[in-house]
């Protein structure tokens, strides 16, 4: 199995860096774990977007794009469950 290349878009990144503590932790932990597995059974694919996914980690929702060819998976939008959809580009 190999392992694929996590990147995360800077407006991601600033995303994450908001996130309290403890959960900033729980979400970063998940993304780590997509290296392995970028199509875990708990993530939903993302109808409007080819080849994006969406994981749930409690109240917050990770976007990212997996392009399988480069084996690099790209974090496009880190939020809670409530913000996370709007203004994705």
């Amino acid at each position: 199995m190999a392992l694929f290349k996590v990147e995360i878009s800077r407006s991601a990144q600033k995303e994450i860096r908001k996130i309290q503590p403890p959960h900033r932790k729980r979400v970063v932990s998940a993304i780590l774990k997509l290296v392995k597995e970028p199509r875990p059974a708990e993530c939903q694919k993302i109808r409007t977007f080819d080849n994006s996914y969406r994981i749930r980690v409690g109240d917050y929702r990770v976007v990212y794009i997996v392009h399988d060819d480069e084996k690099v998976l790209t974090i496009i939008k880190v939020g809670h469950r409530r913000d996370v959809y709007r203004n994705i580009s």
